[in-house]
């Protein structure tokens, strides 16, 4: 475990302008720097990093953090890959918390290197082998595209990596899928095939698939589950054509790895494919992080059409409203593969412009299913429709057209779904809607902590806001070396409130830096106190008024006789007349 210390130093000598900027173009616009957001597809700019906060923050997505965090979901790191990695750039050795080094860092790093000498020796044999050149080449695959993906070519050897590695007896080639081991027998998973290596978003070697030359079977071989490898969540070429997929807006899924590989030989390189699986949750949330539209490209026959309402299945729980997914059938006897070296990339782009949206493709199956000329067929129809509807829990807005159009379908009222408030996706809170004085005062604590010791001493505290503000004004009373707000922001990861205080931390770099925007956040914090005080002074005015008046102090006969007049403060949060 890294210590909580050492990642505060590493973000104060990180410079989160200098981090991005190796990935995205920003542009300075103020005390800030802008960008289109790399998470999500967008025409105009709303992604904005502060440095004078090392934050950043997208106003269109809701995406926003540090350093860190950026590097872990635009790199593809977790936390410990993405704290080296930084500490690295500005030479800091990253220390441990005294337990040492945990065995599994040891056993990662080793299945790594098995990977990457694995694929460095098939590249290597793959430019000697006459069989698996021409396998490529009647493919219609050329050197530039075979280099791009990285593909190889394994042996028809049964221990053929034992010339690629030191010690062909290492248990890490048997635990990262290379090598199988039973019986008194050791020998390659991968025989005979042209390799194609399933690299992370990072770019690391994580897998492979291998493609049978010859009759044998399985046609293609895909390395089984690993530490490394989890089919479920992984996608083929989402490292080759990540820039590709932000550049057209959408990312296109089809069935395999030479759809993906050819696709992008002809121009096509926002395509992916999925692992041997069917489409899953992971698969579309993975897809969603990039851009706001999916198509899911299909052979025309009964086989891609069931693989198709799979996809649908598994994107409905996953889609949120301004999400699109789509659907594309291929004509009879014909693959991605096929169809864009017959017809080349503007007919396949033309094929993706008329790809049907979910939404239809929905009514269509399942209207299919039922007679819609009998009132008991319309009824049926209504009953089929409403479990998809049901999973579309994050998408409200879409769920509702789609039940007026049942209803007029039909002529019966679809009936709605009640549904837990809990799961509706959290808006993305701006500027604008931060009205409640609860979040007025959060965010002026934020830019000046030491405002904390000039908060009323009474205040109404119901609901998360209020407790977000009580547990803030808090922390930073009981650490007063705790000055910079970042850092206090951090140390309420895991708490409650932590979102909206992290939020309101986010928001606050829309705001300048200037006498002005200060005088203004002080003027906007004062008048919060002053509300709060005042609808203190009101419950307690509605509390007293069911009291005798012989159990009332003075003061409280006061407050009860001359009712919210008090409510100026003075610095101190005390009650002035």
């Amino acid at each position: 475990m890294i210590p909580q210390d050492f990642i505060h130093l590493l973000l104060d000598r990180v410079d989160i302008v200098e981090v991005i900027e190796r990935y995205v173009p920003l542009k300075k616009k103020g005390a800030n720097y802008q960008a289109c957001c790399p998470f999500h597809n967008e025409k105009s700019p709303s992604f904005t990093v502060s440095p004078t906060k090392q934050f950043y923050h997208c106003f269109g997505c809701g995406a926003h953090g540090t350093a860190i965090s950026f590097m872990m979901e635009h790199a593809g790191l977790d936390f410990p890959e993405a704290v080296k990695d930084l500490a690295a750039r500005v030479g800091m050795n990253v220390p441990d918390d005294g337990q040492g080094r945990k065995p599994e860092d040891g056993r990662r790093d080793a299945l790594n290197t098995a990977m990457e000498q694995a694929s460095r020796h098939y590249i290597e044999l793959l430019k000697g082998s006459e069989k698996a050149i021409a396998y490529l080449k009647s493919r219609g695959l050329t050197g530039e595209t075979a280099a791009r993906f990285a593909l190889g070519y394994a042996p028809d050897e049964w221990q053929g990596l034992a010339k690629a590695v030191e010690n062909y007896q290492d248990a890490a080639l048997e635990e990262a899928g290379l090598v199988i081991a039973g019986e008194g027998k050791r020998y390659d998973r991968f025989r005979d095939r042209v390799m194609f290596p399933i690299r992370n978003e990072r770019g690391r070697v994580i897998a492979f698939g291998g493609r049978v030359l010859g009759q044998g079977e399985p046609k293609y071989l895909n390395s089984p589950e690993t530490p490394l490898f989890h089919k479920g969540r992984e996608l083929y070429g989402l490292h080759e054509n990540r820039r590709g997929i932000q550049n057209a807006g959408y990312a296109l899924v089809v069935e395999g790895y030479m759809d993906v590989v050819m696709l992008a030989q002809h121009g096509v390189d926002n395509a992916l494919a999925t692992l041997g699986t069917a489409v899953t949750p992971d698969h579309v949330a993975k897809i969603f992080r990039l851009v706001d539209r999916v198509i899911f490209a299909f052979d025309g026959d009964a086989a891609g059409r069931k693989a198709a309402w799979r996809g649908l299945e598994n994107a409905l729980p996953q889609l949120p409203d301004g999400k699109q997914v789509s659907f594309l059938f291929l004509p009879e006897g014909e693959d991605p593969d096929s169809y864009v070296r017959d017809k080349g990339e503007a007919a396949f782009r033309d094929l993706c412009r008329h790809a049907m949206p979910l939404s239809d493709y929905l009514f269509e199956t399942l209207r299919a299913q039922t007679d819609m000329s009998s009132q008991e067929g319309r009824v049926r129809l209504l009953k089929l429709m409403e479990p998809y509807l049901a999973q579309m829990r994050h998408a409200p807005l879409l769920a509702r057209t789609m039940r007026a159009r049942l209803g007029d379908l039909t002529g019966i009222a679809a009936p709605s779904v009640r549904r837990d408030p809990r799961s509706a996706p959290r808006p993305v809170m701006r500027r604008e809607v931060m009205a409640s004085p609860y979040r007025v005062v959060i965010q002026a604590l934020l830019a000046r902590p030491e405002r904390a010791h000039e908060l009323p001493e009474r205040r109404l505290v119901h609901g998360n806001e209020a407790a977000a503000l009580e547990s803030l004004a808090a922390y930073i009373k009981e650490h007063p070396e705790m000055t910079q707000t970042r850092r206090i922001v951090d140390a309420f990861k895991g708490r409650d409130g932590y979102e909206l205080i992290e939020t309101a931390f986010a928001e606050s770099m829309l705001l300048g830096s200037d006498a002005e925007t200060e005088a203004r956040t002080e003027a906007d914090f004062q008048g919060a106190c002053a509300t709060l005080m005042e609808q203190w002074m009101r419950a307690e005015r509605e509390r007293l008024v069911g009291l005798p008046l012989s159990q009332l102090t003075g003061e409280e006969k006061r407050l009860l006789v001359e009712g919210p007049r008090y409510k100026k403060l003075d610095q101190v949060g005390k009650v002035k007349t």
